[in-house]
């Protein structure tokens, strides 16, 4: 046998030998960033627990890459910019996530893509983080969220109060991001459509007196009081000292406030039927009951605030993953727009291992999540549903999409 010939013989034999050892799994690590701290704490486990549903769900059928497991690492981002930065760059330089879920509040998120995700060039997708400064973020197509912009919120809140007759409001919002960008697109919204708004006053959050502030709204004579706010925060103590000036008649609030803690210990006869407030809603469709079952299965509340879109920016990192092809960061923002956009085989909540055989295949997929679908904009935004909810019986009930 010549030299030529025995080169190409061990040649061949190393070839069937690849093809016939199947490659090796590969284990992920992600990250949640979760505000479990500070003004939204109240709010934020169920948001965790909607993104855990959604990794437990890969690892119940037969994990990612091949096999391997995602191990999440949690950080507490607390709502605060100064907060996430550190706890970000924890994330992304000492236990080198692939990506982040997260974090909850605007401010947060921007601090942790700012310092350490998109120097690190981290996918980053927030359930909740709605202010309209986002939108315009240089995030190099690493940030998105799966939620509807307060660009939209805003518009849908000045309608909801027109479409009720309320003419006038007194207004105060939170004096950052998430605040100042929901007051000003409600404000150009309600008063666009003909409203009045008597009093418009910023107050910072954690103060324990806010007399001063109600003072101003209340002397300008509307007796509908805005909070967009915290419920966890500024907001209840607002709505408590508010009710017991007794100046107002009629609360409206955004998304923030949407906790039932917020009415707890208060006089029911003073909330009950006196507030409203607006936040995201979830999809009505076969991946919203998809997603319902799911959390139902594992005793979780499926109308919990974000926690619909927290599973789905969780489902969204495990395909975006599985389309990469490795548990690298390269590539992945145009890996996650390739699977939760058209065209593809539709996939719903908790069926993974139809995706992952998909994307095994070649074939294109489109996630239509619990929160419906996810087709980004150029700047990682989605459309959505604005519901309408109102304080019954001492807790938030649903009231339906604000149309």
């Amino acid at each position: 046998m010549t030299k030529n010939k025995t080169f190409f013989g061990l040649a061949v034999a190393t070839m069937a030998l690849a093809i016939a050892v199947p490659a090796l799994a590969e284990d992920v690590k992600v990250g949640i960033l979760g505000d479990l701290t500070g003004p939204i704490e109240s709010l934020a486990p169920p948001i965790v627990a909607g993104a855990q549903l959604a990794f437990d769900g890969v690892k119940a059928q037969g994990g990612i890459l091949g096999g391997g497991q995602i191990t999440v690492v949690t950080g507490d981002s607390a709502c605060d910019p100064s907060v996430a930065g550190p706890a970000a760059d924890k994330l992304v330089n000492t236990d080198q996530v692939t990506a982040i879920v997260g974090a909850f509040c605007t401010g947060a998120t921007i601090g942790a893509a700012t310092t350490a995700g998109i120097p690190g060039g981290v996918l980053q997708i927030s359930p909740s983080a709605s202010a309209p400064v986002l939108t315009t973020l240089d995030d190099k197509d690493l940030v998105f969220r799966t939620t509807p912009s307060d660009a939209f919120q805003g518009v849908q809140l000045g309608k909801l109060l027109l479409a009720k007759g309320i003419k006038d409001v007194a207004l105060t919002y939170v004096n950052n991001d998430y605040g100042k960008g929901l007051a000003d697109v409600f404000t150009q919204t309600f008063t666009a459509g003909g409203g009045t708004v008597s009093a418009n006053v910023a107050h910072e959050d954690g103060k324990a007196d806010y007399r001063a502030e109600l003072g101003q709204l209340s002397s300008a004579g509307s007796q509908n009081l805005v909070i967009l706010a915290y419920a966890a925060g500024s907001g209840k103590t607002i709505l408590q000292q508010a009710i017991e000036g007794g100046e107002f008649t009629t609360y409206v609030g955004g998304d923030g406030m949407v906790d039932d803690k917020l009415v707890e210990g208060l006089s029911a006869d003073a909330v009950n039927g006196k507030i409203i407030a607006t936040r995201a809603g979830a999809y009505a469709g076969a991946s919203a009951d998809a997603y319902k079952a799911l959390a139902t299965a594992a005793g979780q509340d499926p109308n919990a605030t974000y926690a619909p879109q927290a599973y789905d920016a969780a489902f969204l990192v495990a395909l975006a993953i599985e389309k990469n092809g490795s548990a690298k960061r390269e590539g992945l923002s145009a890996a996650l727009r390739d699977v939760a956009s058209p065209p593809g085989e539709k996939i719903l909540p908790g069926e993974w291992q139809k995706a992952a055989e998909l994307i095994k295949a070649g074939t294109d997929i489109d996630y239509e999540g619990a929160g419906g679908p996810l087709d980004f904009d150029a700047a990682g935004d989605v459309a959505g549903i604005i519901v309408e909810l109102a304080v019954e019986g001492g807790k938030f009930i649903e009231k339906g999409p604000v149309q």
